[in-house]
């Protein structure tokens, strides 16, 4: 697989329904063996976002393709795209693997593949057993089976983590990441943010139908959720020599000051003589950073590649 060939691009999406702007002239890019966390509050989009990059609903502006290709111009999609948009639709009274067995046929896969995707998401055990005795966790594992039968070049992955114990949870951790290093491209939207930011690479944020950020965490965090904290003898004269508009906030013995780098913080005191004894920083989590972005859209910023 080439580096395009697995590559998800969304650019000027626009999506309304009715007189509502579900998506509104979004644009960013996932790279190929990368695995990207896309993330909003209820309702931002991401949903909407997805159906459009799958073609289960057509965009009323711009383009959502795979490769370079919308979904339905792909020639053989499941053998391209793997998706997982919800655990929940299996018949009750069906095996695990007979479940599975319905969609190779479908898609003209031999049975064994079945059974090949149950041992990778570890179903063996439970391929002879009713999805209806089937724990949530054991159904989002059957959900990530079906995604898999066409050993697809990129995952779509929707909460895919919702439901798994914490032996779960870092089972798929690890399984996302095997596949990213395989070259696939993993795209998956999460509410569990602590999740999210042992897992991906990048993040793209979005609210109210639009981009509000895209990059690394590390990146983000550069520019939004970071305080250096600072602790010395002198800590007073410090703050009276501070830019007037910088945040400063006392707190257990040190200075948490908001705006400046630890290398602006340090110059400044270096050309004030004021003796320091701790300047270290203090970066947000994924969840400040997300929650300081998403409670007001501002204005869109792009870090560490083209949206």
């Amino acid at each position: 697989m080439t580096t395009e060939e697995g590559r998800i691009e969304v650019s000027g999406l626009t999506k309304t329904f009715g007189t509502v702007k579900a998506v509104d002239n979004l644009s960013f890019s996932v790279p190929t063996g990368t695995i990207t966390g896309f993330l909003g509050p209820n309702g931002a989009g991401k949903t909407t976002t997805l159906r459009c990059l799958l073609g289960l609903v057509g965009p009323n502006g711009g383009t959502a393709t795979i490769g370079g290709r919308a979904y339905r111009d792909l020639a053989r999609p499941a053998e391209t795209v793997g998706a997982m948009l919800e655990a929940s639709s299996f018949h009750p009274a069906r095996t695990g693997r007979n479940h599975l067995r319905v969609y190779c046929t479908v898609n003209g896969f031999p049975d064994r593949r079945a059974d090949d995707v149950l041992d990778l998401v570890g179903l063996g055990k439970a391929a002879n057993q009713r999805v209806r005795g089937y724990s949530m966790g054991m159904r989002q594992r059957l959900g990530l089976a079906a995604a898999l039968l066409g050993d697809p070049r990129v995952l779509i992955l929707d909460e895919p983590a919702n439901g798994l114990d914490p032996e779960g949870i870092a089972w798929l951790r690890r399984f996302l990441r095997t596949m990213a290093e395989q070259g696939r491209t993993v795209l998956v939207s999460s509410h569990v943010l602590s999740e999210v930011e042992q897992t991906v690479d990048n993040v793209v944020i979005i609210n109210r139908g639009s981009l509000v950020r895209q990059g690394t965490i590390s990146e983000l965090a550069d520019h939004h959720g970071h305080s250096v904290i600072v602790r010395g003898p002198e800590l007073d004269r410090l703050a009276g020599v501070l830019p007037a508009e910088i945040e400063v906030e006392r707190r257990d013995g040190a200075l948490r000051v908001s705006g400046l780098t630890t290398e602006e913080v340090g110059h400044l005191a270096f050309v004030e003589r004021i003796e320091l004894h701790e300047l270290t920083t203090e970066r947000g989590d994924l969840e400040d950073i997300f929650f300081a972005l998403t409670a007001d859209a501002g204005p869109v910023d792009h870090f560490g590649g083209t949206p």
